[in-house]
């Protein structure tokens, strides 16, 4: 049997197939490159989890402790962490689910949290709709985190809250950051200073491209914090859901608070899928990095070629792409969207309607997000060519 990378196995035709939101959201002539799902087919151990369990009626309540102990193995033999502790282990239903949870235990209505603009959108969403405060710590013009504006953030949070948090993206989305372990280090002790527990959303993890991961809780000082973390992106999971809350040796309130809350679990498929991802998908997941990075040198040549007024800074984690489109001249709808998922504003719209190419507008991400937008590069080889060559030829030209 021929080997099929993860993101060659594929053809138009057959994604337009897939009902999920990716494929169904927009008409079927406009290609969509926004929401974070990947146009692969499943790995292959995944795929044979799910078909027996179907074929065995096995559908279910979940037991979850065989996902901790993959995700805890997987973590050990990807990052050399060891720290994933059952009794300090929540199973939830997927990441931001647990961010939500993390954030009604660490801090009260009207609380501040901390947060990196731009951003994923329901960092936005999530915070407000629990009734605390978005202070926004923007990132530096390099992508990676401003201590001096940070730690302005921080202590801005201590000041109007008595239980602030700073909610962590890491990996960055969308920029594609990888924040070192000195940097993280530096957070740890800024947090400590002001007083804030720390919240990493690690769903990305898997999915460094250079360089390497540092799991938050890993590092000394970690001990009063909290990460979630998940295979959804890495493995394109996003419809068999699972995520695990991890505490730091410190935080056995957090998990102690969860147990006196309703609190959704993962789903048993998302159980399956999921362990048999961090058990079996290794190869497999191998292969999907050489491919994202593939995909991300072809970008930077699409974007030279197709948009050369554009700025693309390749980053080191995701298969987000996250580009400035501000040299283009195209209309923008200001800061309105913030948070907004599906909201389809300024650029975005404009490729969208002239160019029939989905992507997610930037000022949903918050401030540094207008006259940007965020494109997903994981896809097959034609799909990105024909994605940025009709974007190149629909912009305003001088």
């Amino acid at each position: 049997m021929n080997h099929v990378r993860p993101l060659s196995g594929l053809i138009l035709e057959q994604l337009q197939q897939r009902t999920s939101e990716k494929w169904r959201h927009y008409p079927s002539d406009v290609l969509p490159l926004w929401v974070a799902e990947m146009d692969v087919a499943l790995a292959e151990p995944v795929e044979r989890a799910l078909v027996d369990a179907v074929r065995h009626g096995d559908l279910g309540y979940p037991i979850a402790d065989r996902y901790v102990a993959s995700l805890s193995s997987f973590a050990a033999r990807h990052w050399g962490w060891t720290g994933i502790n059952p009794s300090r282990s929540r199973p939830v239903a997927n990441v931001m689910s647990g961010v939500a949870a993390a954030i009604s235990v660490l801090s009260e209505p009207g609380d501040s949290v901390v947060v990196n603009c731009p951003v994923y959108p329901p960092f936005f969403s999530f915070t407000e709709h629990s009734g605390r405060v978005v202070e926004e710590a923007p990132l530096g013009a390099d992508g990676h985190l401003d201590f001096a504006l940070l730690e302005g953030a921080f202590e801005r949070a201590s000041t109007k809250s008595r239980r602030p948090v700073y909610l962590l993206c890491s990996p960055h989305n969308p920029t594609g950051t990888v924040h070192s372990r000195d940097e993280l280090a530096h957070v740890l002790n800024l947090a400590d200073r002001y007083g804030l527990r720390v919240i990493s959303d690690e769903i990305h993890a898997p999915l460094v491209l250079r360089g390497a991961f540092t799991p938050l809780l890993s590092l000394a000082g970690a001990e009063r914090h909290v990460a979630v973390l998940s295979g959804s992106k890495a493995f394109n999971l996003a419809g068999a859901p699972a995520a695990v809350l991890v505490a730091g040796t410190d935080s056995t309130d957090v998990i102690e608070s969860l147990e006196q809350r309703v609190v959704p679990g993962p789903s048993h498929l998302g159980v399956i899928a999921q362990s048999a991802a961090f058990d079996e998908a290794d190869a497999w997941l191998e292969d999907l990095l050489v491919d994202l990075r593939a995909r991300q040198t072809l970008l930077v040549d699409l974007v030279a070629d197709h948009l050369p007024v554009a700025r693309y800074r390749p980053g080191d984690a995701t298969y987000l792409a996250w580009l400035d489109v501000s040299g283009l001249g195209l209309p923008s709808d200001g800061e309105r969207s913030r948070g907004q998922m599906t909201s389809i504003t300024g650029p975005a719209a404009y490729f969208l309607e002239h160019a029939r190419v989905a992507l997610s507008d930037g000022a949903a991400f918050g401030t540094g997000g207008v006259d940007h937008v965020r494109l997903n590069f994981a896809t097959t080889e034609a799909i990105l060519r024909e994605g940025l060559e009709r974007l190149g030829g629909h912009w305003p030209r001088a």
